[in-house]
């Protein structure tokens, strides 16, 4: 811990959390807000499906890879200015986008979206434990949670709106506007936690000397899958969605929001709950706690799609426990990770931000097209994936 926390951020400390809430908004903003009008700009700018298909992988792209260096960069350069620098940025690419008459063009500023949208998960973790020792972390994590979690079920809702009152060009106007809004918050309010005597140098070959004595350390590696493989285990029926809600549950595309519904829900409930025992259970009690919901849950949802056919029912409710119990344990793990280097908290979280992000991209575009028509598969294969967190999990607590 640098400085003590109360001089930098003097206001109530679920405004800080609403402020880094809004900054690891912008990549779920960025994917769900245009969605609903990709048929509109396909038409528009003359482009195929896979032409579409690629505005979305290269922005997924761009910000897995630079999720890898916003942390490393906000080590050496203060937390301060690669906050405001992408925030700018993504407000800048916002408008490219929304000027965009070609798919070539639409592609490239996607592309610099993409670059900046992964900036505010990974600063906003380095921030919190910058701030405020570890119990007082978790909470404003779990806070920030609650927050972040709005913006997967807003953005489509939004973006539908937008789309049908003035055209898909305004929903990246939207998404420039509400950046400009949030750099100025930012700017006025948002103080350098990093202190000059805790920065470090920023040197080529030390700092993948680093990287790669972190990538081998296997307490962190291990902590690392614990938080992010386990999100996948509910995070495949999201990326399965159309399949998984329109031919298996038989829904309307107007009633897939009740099943992101349900899912962020969870995510709220969960970090809600998470911010509650924050000094009152252990790390260890709380993790075991989560993973034991979402062990019970996704046994259960095996159980269920071998024994019956999916059904609305019940098919959803699984979803809302593995959410609850990932928002539950992801933010004591998280922040055991970051305490591994405590010299090099950017780097950790941008590491942690890669290994979830290269994970996600496996699940997406190999996992998912593979059992998205059947529900039993889709449900094995959530337990698989919850598997590699819990044996991960199983394997570091006796280390740490």
């Amino acid at each position: 811990m640098n400085t003590p926390p109360q001089p930098l951020w003097r206001g109530p400390r679920w405004t800080l959390a609403l402020l880094l809430g809004a900054l690891a908004s912008f990549g779920p903003l960025a994917i769900d807000a245009y969605l609903p009008a990709f048929v509109d700009i396909a038409a528009s700018v003359t482009a195929s499906p896979a032409q579409m298909q690629q505005t979305l992988s290269g922005f997924f792209v761009a910000m897995g890879v630079m999720n890898l260096f916003h942390g490393v960069l906000s080590d050496s350069l203060g937390r301060r200015p690669l906050v405001l620098w992408n925030t700018a940025l993504f407000g800048v690419a916002s408008a490219g986008c929304a000027l965009s008459d070609s798919v070539s063009a639409l592609l490239f500023w996607r592309v610099l979206q993409g670059c900046s949208a992964g900036s505010g998960m990974v600063l906003g973790r380095a921030i919190v434990r910058d701030l405020y020792e570890p119990v007082e972390a978790q909470r404003l994590m779990s806070q920030s949670a609650i927050f972040h979690a709005l913006a997967p079920v807003l953005a489509p809702l939004i973006g539908g709106v937008l789309l049908v009152l003035w055209g898909w060009h305004a929903i990246f106007w939207f998404l420039a506007v509400t950046s400009c809004v949030i750099w100025f918050v930012n700017w006025r309010w948002l103080p350098e936690t990093l202190a000059p005597s805790q920065r470090q140098p920023l040197v080529l070959w030390p700092l993948m000397r680093v990287y790669s004595q972190l990538l081998r350390n296997p307490r962190f590696v291990a902590l690392t899958l614990a938080s992010s493989v386990p999100f996948n285990a509910f995070f495949i029926y999201i990326l399965s969605a159309p399949v998984f809600l329109g031919e298996s549950l038989q829904l309307a595309p107007t009633q897939f929001f009740w099943f992101f519904m349900c899912t962020v829900s969870g995510i709220m409930g969960g970090a809600a709950v998470s911010g509650r025992l924050a000094g009152r259970v252990t790390h260890r009690h709380q993790v075991r706690l989560g993973m034991t919901i979402m062990a019970l849950a996704a046994l259960a949802n095996v159980a269920l799609n071998a024994a019956f056919v999916a059904h609305v029912a019940w098919a959803m409710f699984p979803m809302v426990l593995l959410a609850f119990g990932w928002a539950l344990v992801t933010p004591v793990i998280s922040l055991l990770a970051l305490d591994i280097v405590p010299e090099r908290r950017g780097m950790a979280s941008s590491l942690q931000s890669g290994v979830g992000s290269f994970v996600g991209g496996l699940v997406a575009g190999l996992l998912s097209p593979w059992v998205m028509h059947s529900t039993l598969g889709l449900a094995v294969a959530s337990l698989a994936l919850l598997s590699v967190g819990v044996a991960a999990w199983v394997w570091v607590k006796p280390r740490l």
